[in-house]
C-alpha cells in the first residue's frame, strides 16, 4: 500500500471528502498481552458494567442469536451476552479458549458480529463484514471532517485505521450490502467521548 504512495504522503491521514472516510496507512500495533489485561481493568469499572448492558441490550432489540464479538477488549460482553469471540491478542484468544468461546470468524460466515471499538482497527474491514449474513454492530467515534478527527483524541495511526464520518460510515456499509436500521449515542451518554452506536442490517 505505502509503495503506490506519494513521496510524503506515506505516514499521514489519507482522507475523502466524497467518501466521508479516511485512511492512515501507519503499520498496525502489535496487540500484546496488556493490550488484553487493559481492557480488563476498564471492564471491572462501573462504566464498563454500564456500557455492556447497554451493548447487550442493544444486540438483543435486533437479533436474538449469538453473534461473534470482534476485538473482544477484556471479554465481559462475552461473558455477558453469552456468545463468541474473535480477537488476535494472544491473550486474549487464550482466555476465550479457557471459555470455549474462540469462534474464527473468517473459518465460515456467521449471522451477525458485534464490533465495539474494533472495525476502525481491521486492516480489510470489507472482508470482516463480508462475514456477517444478518448483522453487523457497531460503535466506533465517528466525525465531522478530516479537521475534526485530526484534533480528536480518537485520532491514533497505527492503532485506528480507518476514520469514518457518519454518513461517511452508512454508505461504506451500504457499499458492503448493509442498511443502517439504527443510530445512537448510548455510549456517548455514559460518558465516552464521541462515540456513536450503529446496527446494521444485509440487504435481502
Amino acid at each position: 500500500m505505502t509503495n503506490a504512495l506519494p513521496l510524503g504522503l506515506t505516514d499521514c491521514l489519507l482522507w475523502s471528502d466524497e467518501l466521508g472516510m479516511g485512511f492512515h496507512p501507519r503499520s498496525p500495533i502489535a496487540y500484546a498481552g496488556h493490550y488484553f489485561r487493559k481492557y480488563q481493568a476498564l471492564d471491572a469499572t462501573e462504566m464498563g458494567a454500564e456500557l455492556t448492558a447497554a451493548r447487550v441490550s442493544f444486540v438483543k432489540r435486533h437479533f436474538a442469536g449469538s453473534p461473534v464479538d470482534i476485538g473482544i477488549g477484556g471479554g465481559r460482553f462475552v461473558l455477558e451476552a453469552d456468545t463468541w469471540g474473535f480477537d488476535i491478542n494472544p491473550e486474549a484468544v487464550k482466555w476465550l479458549n479457557s471459555q470455549q468461546r474462540f469462534q474464527d470468524v473468517y473459518a465460515g460466515q456467521v449471522e451477525a458480529i458485534t464490533c465495539w471499538d474494533s472495525l476502525e482497527h481491521i486492516p480489510d474491514p470489507a472482508a470482516l463484514v463480508a462475514q456477517a449474513t444478518e448483522w453487523v454492530f457497531v460503535s466506533m467515534p465517528v466525525y465531522l471532517s478530516q479537521w475534526d478527527c485530526l484534533r480528536s483524541k480518537h485520532f491514533k495511526p497505527g492503532e485506528h485505521l480507518y476514520y469514518w464520518t457518519q454518513p461517511g460510515l452508512i454508505r461504506w456499509f451500504a457499499e458492503q450490502g448493509f442498511g443502517c436500521v439504527e443510530v445512537n449515542e448510548i455510549e456517548s451518554d455514559i460518558g465516552r467521548e464521541g462515540i456513536t452506536s450503529f446496527a446494521f442490517r444485509r440487504f435481502k
